[in-house]
């Protein structure tokens, strides 16, 4: 089961740096935009790590402070879970 668990995370969270940076590049060019609950869903359940690492890679939604906080805030409870799962 933990390495499902694990294996589900890297890829939780490198799906929503990929999500971010795609997001960047169609602001950029004024594309169809992904929403930002779609990001934060993302972040919520798990990848708020990769979402950390595509705000600060492409400085985008840095302004914003449902993520700027946001993130953070469910990178550290996701961290709390991983750890009181893999510790026992």
């Amino acid at each position: 089961m933990i390495p499902i668990l694990i294996a589900y995370y890297v890829a939780v969270n490198f799906i929503l740096w990929g999500m971010m940076k795609h997001d960047k590049q169609q602001a950029r060019r004024h594309g169809r935009r992904i929403p930002e609950k779609q990001l934060l869903t993302l972040g919520m359940i798990g990848g708020a790590i990769g979402g950390i690492a595509g705000m600060r890679m492409y400085r985008h939604k840095t302004k914003h402070a449902a993520f700027k906080l946001g993130y953070p805030a469910m990178a550290l409870v996701h961290l709390y879970l991983l750890s009181k799962v893999l510790l026992s």
